[in-house]
């Protein structure tokens, strides 16, 4: 279960929390509760059980004392040893039965090997777990409660209302899971989804767009989704929204088309292509190369999108964004590089920009294997498209050194045996002499490698 964040802490936790480590003071103040695990609250007096409210609050920060040094878990039968120190008691059991009679932290030799039951402090522990569990529990029942009142209200409203009641049913299920959980499992996805069609304003359907999103959608609400109108409205808000809808509305048409072989045929117009690349070349707001490049990925696997994406002109494109993006954003654009090389219109698109040479030729050697085995399968397929061209432009550009770099390197055998094949390639319109003058290579070099 998720721990929610409150807006302001009460002040019995801070508290609790500025006086955790004396515990002689927590327990004169009535910090502590009760020992029997009965906690009384607002809603009804209930047994709580430690274990369960440890693991349930394992993303909360916990005081430093309540964490068994061996374990480095919070503990829940806490023991001390002759030498002051605490420990679980499981922990420095086992300790013991390994023959190691010593303390753990201090490394002493123990004069007592007897443990301690600490009361003191499990008392403390399992007060201080019980205040953060309850705590937890009233806001997330708060933010179940705000949800249905939302969804109900969604049917009612229009106009600036709806927008803003969209807005803050979008920031509660982005902060919260169970607030995701509570529109799932009262029909909000359905209701919300009924909000995107023909007549959806921009500014409605990029909340909508922002509250699916951030759910778990099963099969069905994806094919809802997936109807013409949603998706056209979709791809208008993508073309024309902020940064933020753009994302969203990226994330959203990759999460519709996954699982779904057929979606990339029906959803990938060229207006959603071309405001993708947009999206991508977009320098201002670097955090939608990724999600951008993500769903090209997705749509180009379809072979029949591929030649739809080279007409709108992607490959110049891509190849000039190379130079600036990371191993994760340049693998992707090498996979959709290679993809597009599989198809002719992607070939002589390849071979005709004159920067992919180059820029490919650049990679090798200096990025990971992945984006190593794409850059030479790239450069394989248009050196073979057009070898006089090609093999002279790409011998140029100093592929014949990287290419020997590689079958030198201590990398996969397969990226090996394919440089040493593109090497092959590139010399077959040369007299040896001349390849060697061009490659600005010894002659011992390269008779060991052709």
């Amino acid at each position: 279960m998720p721990m929610y964040q409150p807006s302001n802490r009460r002040e019995a936790d801070m508290k609790l929390d500025s006086q955790v480590l004396d515990l002689e003071t927590a327990v004169k103040d009535g910090i502590l509760g009760g020992g029997c695990g009965i906690i009384s609250t607002g809603f009804a007096s209930q047994k709580l059980d430690l274990k369960i409210m440890i693991e349930e609050l394992e993303s909360i920060d916990v005081p430093p004392v309540f964490i068994c040094p061996i374990s480095l878990e919070p503990m829940q039968d806490p023991v001390t040893l002759c030498t002051g120190q605490t420990y679980e008691r499981s922990n420095i059991l086992k300790w013991f039965s390994l023959g190691r009679y010593t303390c753990p932290t201090t490394m002493q030799e123990l004069w007592d090997d007897s443990v301690t039951p600490n009361k003191t402090l499990q008392q403390l522990i399992f007060s201080w777990f019980s205040q953060k569990y309850l705590a937890m529990k009233k806001r997330s029942e708060d933010v179940q409660g705000r949800v249905k009142e939302i969804l109900e209200n969604l049917k009612k409203v229009k106009g600036q209302a709806r927008v803003q009641a969209l807005k803050e049913l979008r920031q509660v299920v982005r902060a919260h899971g169970t607030a995701k959980k509570t529109v799932v499992e009262n029909g909000g996805v359905g209701l919300i989804s009924s909000l995107l069609g023909p007549f959806t304003t921009h500014v409605v359907g990029s909340e909508v767009i922002g509250v699916l999103v951030n759910l778990n959608l099963d099969s069905n609400s994806k094919f809802d989704l997936l109807q013409p109108a949603k998706i056209s409205l979709m791809v208008d808000i993508l073309n024309e929204g902020s940064i933020e809808t753009k994302i969203n509305c990226t994330r959203l048409i990759r999460m519709l088309m996954e699982g779904n072989d057929f979606a990339s045929e029906n959803v990938a117009s060229l207006s959603l292509l071309v405001g993708l690349l947009r999206l991508v070349k977009d320098k201002k707001h670097q955090n939608g190369v990724l999600p951008g490049l993500s769903l090209l990925k997705v749509i180009c696997s379809h072979e029949s999108v591929r030649n739809s994406f080279v007409n709108v002109g992607a490959v110049p494109q891509l190849v000039e964004l190379m130079p600036e993006l990371n191993n994760e954003c340049l693998e992707l654009v090498l996979h959709l590089l290679e993809l597009l090389s599989n198809i002719p219109e992607g070939r002589l698109a390849l071979k005709d920009c004159p920067n992919t040479i180059p820029n490919v030729v650049k990679l090798l050697m200096k990025t990971s294997e992945n984006c190593m085995q794409f850059a030479l399968s790239i450069l394989w397929t248009i050196c073979k498209f057009a070898p006089e061209e090609c093999a002279s432009l790409a011998l140029d550009a100093g592929l014949a050194a990287k290419l020997l770099l590689v079958i030198q390197s201590g990398c996969n055998p397969v990226l090996k045996q394919r440089s040493a094949e593109l090497l092959k390639l590139c010399s077959l319109n040369y007299t040896t002499t001349i390849f060697i003058s061009k490659c600005n290579l010894t002659r011992t070099s390269c008779f060991q490698e052709l």
